[in-house]
């Protein structure tokens, strides 16, 4: 075992360890949740990632985004995390795409059978893209849902995605994703947290982005680390806490026509 998770070992054990290394995790997107979310994983000592997105590094990502840098805007986010990786760990086996995911291209990735797929994407039809497709193809998955708007990172909880209340963004998940086909059976991270409204701004529409909310340091880092836990969790056989709407939220749900299925 290498010597720099010698205190991974003590929490985990060997066996964990070796669980880890032998592991392959993709994660898509990676902003301001992905990119933490990612470096948790390789920190971890999961041996194989797979790193995708093909945006550079904007000024306005440097608030929130772990591979944004005033000396960097413009480079490639995969390029800059990648680098950063296997400077964590040398050995680690890593594959980087550095594009937009199309449905072609998210077809593509997933031909190869992850241990997790982590779903880090902030805008919705390429979100929609990859969870329906991982979806059909029966791997598990983390999704991360709206972080923007909101302060408190007490208020995170996971739950099946058909589960989640208290958050418009996913609620525009899941009812656009119930015309694909999917039903219960991913996992989500989102917050019950009220989104400021008045943090709303109006964008240009690129990279599937009509509109955005205002954000802060440290509420990304903290979906990325949760998204990052439910992954190495479920990798090492711990149980994950997942949340249930409340009664009065769970009848309207009953509306959507959702079936629930076995994961």
């Amino acid at each position: 075992m290498p010597a720099w998770l010698s205190r991974s070992e003590l929490l985990v054990g060997k066996e964990g360890i070796d669980a880890l290394q032998n592991a392959h995790v993709l994660v898509v997107g990676l902003g301001g949740v992905g990119s933490f979310a990612a470096e948790f994983i390789c920190r971890a000592g999961v041996g194989e990632m797979t790193i995708v997105d093909g945006d550079v590094v904007d000024p306005s990502n440097r608030n929130r985004q772990l591979p944004a840098l005033a000396t960097n805007h413009g480079v490639s986010k995969a390029d800059i995390m990648a680098e950063r990786l296997l400077a964590i760990n040398p050995e680690l086996k890593l594959n980087v795409v550095k594009e937009f995911l199309t449905p072609e291209k998210c077809r593509e990735i997933l031909t190869v059978k992850y241990d997790y797929v982590m779903d880090c994407i902030d805008s919705i039809t390429p979100k929609l893209t990859l969870l329906s497709t991982a979806y059909e193809q029966k791997q598990r998955i983390v999704s991360s849902m709206g972080a923007g708007g909101k302060l408190d990172p007490t208020k995170l909880f996971v739950a099946d995605l058909y589960d989640t209340y208290e958050c418009l963004f996913a609620q525009y998940v899941r009812k656009r994703i119930k015309k694909l086909g999917v039903n219960y059976g991913i996992k989500a991270v989102f917050s019950t947290e009220a989104v400021k409204r008045d943090s709303l701004i109006l964008t240009d529409g690129s990279n599937f982005k009509r509109s955005a909310y205002g954000t802060i340091s440290y509420i990304p880092a903290a979906f990325g680390g949760v998204c990052a836990s439910v992954v190495i969790r479920e990798l090492l056989g711990y149980p994950i806490d997942i949340v249930k709407r409340p009664k009065k939220i769970r009848k309207k749900s009953k509306k959507e026509g959702v079936k629930k299925t076995e994961e």
